[in-house]
């Protein structure tokens, strides 16, 4: 069997999540007893919390719902580049080392260790001419161990409007810290939640 790299942070009530957005929680609407023969739980929070595909429609108001987007760029052969101490914006020179013959999907780690404890304020975003350039060489997707694309006090949302403009698909909040630079096989399908502006997503890596 190949190996499997489990990519997707776990998700709990202690989960980081962007400040003022919904955490995790979860109740029980029914517990194993003797008059009952299953649990059940009833669970909220963001479709923003934990690894997670945005849709067009978390950035542009017209934009498509996380349920109706094409499910190809989500799946399919992706490269990991590490981009270690990039500073506050990932540039096209500090991905250069791995952009010959780039597949249709990117995921870039910023981190030698993930935040699993609180949302990191002055997390690593990406340049928006850096999205740009990796779009020109036909990038579809784009996949970061970062909470956003774009830095966290960020109004414009400028790489999140390149995105927009070109077509591109998201993936925030990737645990890529075992995963070494290269090519892999990317599976990080999103929910068919037909008015949601982003979904969860289990994202795994398997080897070519």
């Amino acid at each position: 069997m190949k190996k499997l790299w489990d990519i997707s942070p776990p998700v709990h009530e202690g989960s980081p999540v962007f400040p003022g957005d919904t955490s995790y929680t979860q109740q029980w609407a029914a517990t194993l007893s003797d008059t009952c023969s299953v649990n059940v739980s009833t669970i909220s929070l963001s479709p923003h919390v934990g690894a997670h595909a945005d849709a067009p429609l978390h950035y542009d108001p017209q934009g498509a719902a996380v349920g109706a987007l094409d499910l190809a760029p989500f799946l399919g052969r992706c490269r990991v580049i590490h981009a270690l101490n990039a500073g506050p914006l990932i540039s096209v020179r500090q991905l250069q080392h791995a952009l010959a013959d780039v597949p249709a999907r990117v995921l870039v780690r910023t981190y030698r260790q993930f935040p699993l404890a609180q949302f990191d304020t002055q997390l690593t975003a990406f340049a928006p001419e850096t999205v740009q350039h990796l779009a020109d060489l036909g990038v579809q997707l784009i996949g970061t161990d970062s909470a956003s694309i774009d830095p966290a006090d960020s109004k414009a949302l400028p790489s999140h409007q390149v995105i927009r403009l070109r077509g591109l698909r998201v993936l925030e909040n990737l645990l890529l810290d075992d995963v070494p630079e290269g090519d892999y096989e990317l599976i990080a399908l999103p929910l068919k939640l037909m008015t949601a502006d982003a979904s969860p997503v289990r994202a795994v890596l398997r080897a070519l």
